[in-house]
C-alpha cells in the first residue's frame, strides 16, 4: 500500500511540475506508465501532425493517439530496461525524412515554424528525441515478434485442418508470363521533343508567360491546371537531375533543358528556402506515331511467327529481340521488382498487360499491343508480345499450392499474439495511471484502466 501511495505521489507532483500553456490549453501529464510519462502536449503534437496530413481528429482519434502511447511506452521501458541501442545514423536519416515531408505537406520551413509556433531547429530537437525513442520501440516489438517458434510443414498442415474455410486466406488470381519487348524510335521522337522544348523556352524569355504556356502545352497530370507549379517541397522528392536543375536557378530564371525518367522538362524558379523550392515546369513526353507503331508490330509479328511455328522458343526469343532489359536476359519471365516473385496479381499489372493477358489461355502467344514499361512515375511506350505461361486461379489456400501464403499467415498471427501477449502481461506488471479526462475512452485493448 505504501508502495502505491508513494507512486501516486509521484505522479502528481509531475503533473504539477510539468503544467504550462499549450496552445491554449493547461498542459499536463496525461498517463503514467512505469517511469514514462505522456503530456498532453505529445497528444495534441500528433493530432496537428494528422491534421497536418489531412485527417481529422476529433475525442475518439485522441483516445487512440493515447493508447497508442500508451502501447509505446511498454515496448520503451523494455527496450531500455534490455539496454538497446538504435543508429544515430538511422534517427538523423528518419528525422530528415520526417522534416521534409512535413514541410512539402506545408509548404516550406517558414510556414512549417509558424503551423508548430517554434523553430525548426527546437522541432528537430523534439522529433529527434521522440524518433530515438520510436527507434528502439520498433527495435523491440521485431525482437518480440521475432521470438516465436519456427513454423514447419506439420503446423502448417495442422492449420490448413483447425481453421474453418471461411477464415483461411484467399489466394487472388496469379498469372506467370513472359514477354517480349521492342522500343520505338526514340532519337526522332526525342529530337522533336527538344525542338518544341527550345521554341517554348525562347517564347518565355521573349517574355511570354510560363504559366500559360504550362497550361497549353505540359503532360504532367498533377501541375498542368496550376500552370506547371509543384508547390514548395524538399529537393528529395524529385528525380536528382531536376532537383539539380532547379536549386541551380535564380529565382524567375528557366532551365535548359532537363532530362528525367518521365520525360523532358524546362524548370523555372518561384522559390528557394534551404533544401527546399517551388518551381513551375512543362513536361513533354516523345510522342510516336502510327509509323513507329507498324514498324515495331511488324518486328513483333515476324518473332511471334518463330515462336508459333517452333523455330524456336519464346525463351530464346525474347534473349535475342526484346529490348526490355530486365526480363530479356531470364528469357522474357517477368518478375517482381521488390519481391522477386514471377507470378503477378490483377493489380499488379499494367492495365494494358492485363486487357491482353485477360482473354489468354496458358501457352498461347499474344498479337502485338502497346503497352508501358516501368521506369518513371508513368512508364516509357512499349510495344509487347506476352506468353502466358501458367495461371493459378482464385482460391482458398491449400497446403500443396500455396505453403508459402500460409506460412507468411502463419507466422504474422504468432507475431501478433506475441505482441499481444507482451503488452498483456507488462499491463499487469507495469504501474499505470490515466488522468480522469481520458478514462472515458474506449480503448482497444482491456488492461490500462485498473
Amino acid at each position: 500500500m505504501k508502495k502505491i501511495l508513494t507512486a501516486v505521489v509521484l505522479f502528481s507532483a509531475l503533473f504539477g511540475a510539468r503544467a504550462q500553456q499549450y496552445g491554449g490549453v493547461v498542459e499536463k501529464s496525461v498517463a503514467l506508465v512505469g517511469n514514462d510519462i505522456v503530456m498532453l502536449s505529445e497528444i495534441e503534437a500528433e493530432a496537428q501532425m494528422m491534421r497536418a496530413r489531412g485527417l481529422a481528429v476529433d475525442k475518439s482519434a485522441r483516445c487512440e493517439i493515447l493508447e497508442n502511447f500508451l502501447v509505446s511506452k511498454l515496448f520503451l521501458t523494455q527496450a531500455k530496461l534490455d539496454s538497446l541501442t538504435v543508429s544515430d545514423a538511422q534517427v538523423e536519416a528518419a528525422l530528415d525524412q520526417r522534416i521534409n515531408e512535413v514541410m512539402t505537406t506545408l509548404g516550406g520551413e517558414q510556414k512549417t515554424e509558424e503551423y508548430f509556433g517554434k523553430p525548426i531547429y527546437k522541432l528537430r530537437q523534439e522529433w529527434r528525441s521522440a524518433l530515438s525513442d520510436q527507434s528502439l520501440i520498433q527495435e523491440k516489438q521485431r525482437e518480440v515478434a521475432s521470438d516465436i517458434p519456427k513454423v514447419t510443414p506439420r503446423d502448417i498442415k495442422k492449420y490448413c485442418e483447425d481453421t474453418p474455410v471461411e477464415d483461411l486466406p484467399m489466394v487472388s488470381t496469379k498469372y506467370r508470363i513472359r514477354q517480349i519487348g521492342i522500343y520505338p524510335d526514340k532519337e526522332a521522337a526525342e529530337l522533336a521533343v527538344k525542338e518544341q522544348l527550345i521554341g517554348l523556352r525562347e517564347r518565355i524569355v521573349a517574355g511570354e508567360k510560363f504559366a500559360t504556356l504550362a497550361r497549353l502545352y505540359s503532360q504532367d497530370p498533377g501541375s498542368v491546371s496550376k500552370g506547371g507549379e509543384l508547390g514548395m517541397a524538399s529537393k528529395s522528392i524529385f528525380w536528382p537531375a531536376f532537383s539539380d536543375a532547379a536549386m541551380s536557378l535564380k529565382v524567375g530564371q528557366v532551365s535548359q533543358i532537363v532530362e528525367t525518367p518521365d520525360g523532358f522538362h524546362i524548370i523555372q524558379l518561384i522559390e528557394r528556402d534551404g533544401d527546399m523550392f517551388n518551381a513551375r515546369h512543362i513536361l513533354i513526353k516523345p510522342q510516336y506515331t502510327s509509323k513507329d507503331r507498324d514498324k515495331a508490330f511488324n518486328k513483333l509479328d515476324s518473332i511471334r511467327n518463330l515462336i508459333v511455328l517452333d523455330s524456336m522458343s519464346f525463351f530464346d526469343a525474347a534473349r535475342s529481340f526484346s529490348e526490355e532489359k530486365h526480363s530479356a536476359t531470364n528469357g522474357g519471365l517477368m518478375a517482381d521488382e521488390y519481391t522477386g516473385s514471377s507470378y503477378f496479381e490483377k493489380d499488379q499489372l499494367k492495365p494494358a498487360d492485363f486487357q491482353v493477358l485477360r482473354n489468354m489461355q496458358e501457352g498461347e502467344v499474344s498479337e502485338p499491343f502497346e503497352s508501358l514499361d516501368n521506369e518513371g512515375r508513368n512508364g516509357n511506350t512499349i510495344y509487347k508480345i506476352l506468353y502466358l505461361e501458367k495461371v493459378i486461379p482464385a482460391h482458398v489456400a491449400n497446403f500443396q499450392e500455396d505453403y508459402n501464403t500460409l506460412i507468411d499467415e502463419v507466422n504474422n498471427k504468432n507475431a501478433m499474439a506475441a505482441i499481444d501477449k507482451f503488452i498483456e502481461e507488462k499491463q499487469k506488471t507495469t504501474y499505470i495511471v490515466i488522468d480522469p479526462m481520458f478514462q472515458g475512452c474506449e480503448f482497444q485493448r482491456k488492461g490500462w484502466i485498473k
